[in-house]
């Protein structure tokens, strides 16, 4: 007989997820009129999915992921794993950990490390907190491919997610403000034609220590240029919010008027220093 688990949430990523899992699912959502498919249950209240279920994925969207686990605790199994899948900041998972644990529930931190389309199931996942090794068991006994243990509490799997959003949502943030900006001005394929004849190092680690080393050495003048670059989007009315970021880390950094060290630990080390030392 197959093990059921309960799907709190059923959006893009349940409906991803659920054709490809060898359990037998049910699912909640707070939303009416969610898509029905053959292998899943349709449950008419969150303690009806979770009942009799070995675990339950929390797949809600980040601003209801603790209001589901305040709302699910008082229903799941005794020893029931609670995944919460969802994409939200470290102290967030620890406030559901809490809750879950005390309901007596086992709670495990889950890290959906890319999309998950057309990943579905293949999509890597880190997972963390003491109940990360046989979460991970069941995982994979019920379909999931790439499934990764961090060493640490709860918590860990979903500082390196949002870490790493600073960067790919930046990214993304940055390119938007830039190609909007620069189709305005009607400058748009020669900016981008700039930006291939600079290819970036090629690792992040390198890349992380070549930008860092500019910003210790030439800050103080990037964060003058910017601010032309911050009238240049406004004068354009395309938005520069996040290049008036740019320009205060830019200065931040330009302005502790350091030489800069060989190596990335190095520079770390020493803007470490610089931060503690203001703490003081």
């Amino acid at each position: 007989m197959a093990l059921k688990v309960a799907m709190i949430g059923f959006g893009e990523a349940a409906l991803a997820f659920a054709p490809g899992l060898d359990a037998s699912l049910a699912q909640f959502d707070i939303k009416p009129g969610r898509p029905e498919i053959a292998n899943v249950k349709c449950a008419s209240s969150g303690e009806e999915a979770l009942s009799g279920a070995i675990a339950a994925l929390s797949l809600v969207t980040a601003d209801q992921a603790l209001q589901a686990a305040t709302d699910s605790v008082a229903h799941l199994e005794a020893g029931a794993f609670w995944f919460d899948m969802n994409s939200v900041a470290p102290d967030t998972k620890r406030s559901g950990s809490r809750m879950v644990e005390a309901a007596g529930g086992r709670y495990v931190d889950v890290a959906v490390m890319a999309p998950v389309h057309p990943a579905r199931t293949a999509v890597p996942l880190l997972l963390s907190g003491p109940h990360a090794e046989d979460g991970a068991a069941l995982l994979r006994a019920i379909g999931f491919t790439k499934v990764r243990i961090v060493e640490g509490a709860v918590g860990r799997a979903s500082s390196i997610k949002m870490i790493r959003s600073v960067m790919v949502k930046g990214i993304e943030a940055l390119t938007a403000e830039c190609v909007l900006a620069a189709d305005r001005a009607g400058v748009l394929d020669e900016v981008l034609a700039s930006l291939d004849a600079s290819p970036p190092p090629p690792d992040w680690k390198a890349r992380a220590d070549y930008n860092l080393d500019r910003m210790l050495e030439h800050g103080l003048r990037r964060a003058a240029e910017m601010e032309e670059v911050v009238k240049t989007l406004d004068a354009l009315g395309t938005g520069s919010a996040v290049t008036r970021g740019t320009v205060v880390r830019q200065r931040e950094i330009g302005s502790l008027g350091a030489t800069s060290p060989e190596g990335l630990a190095a520079k770390l080390a020493l803007l470490n220093r610089d931060r503690k030392a203001e703490a003081a």
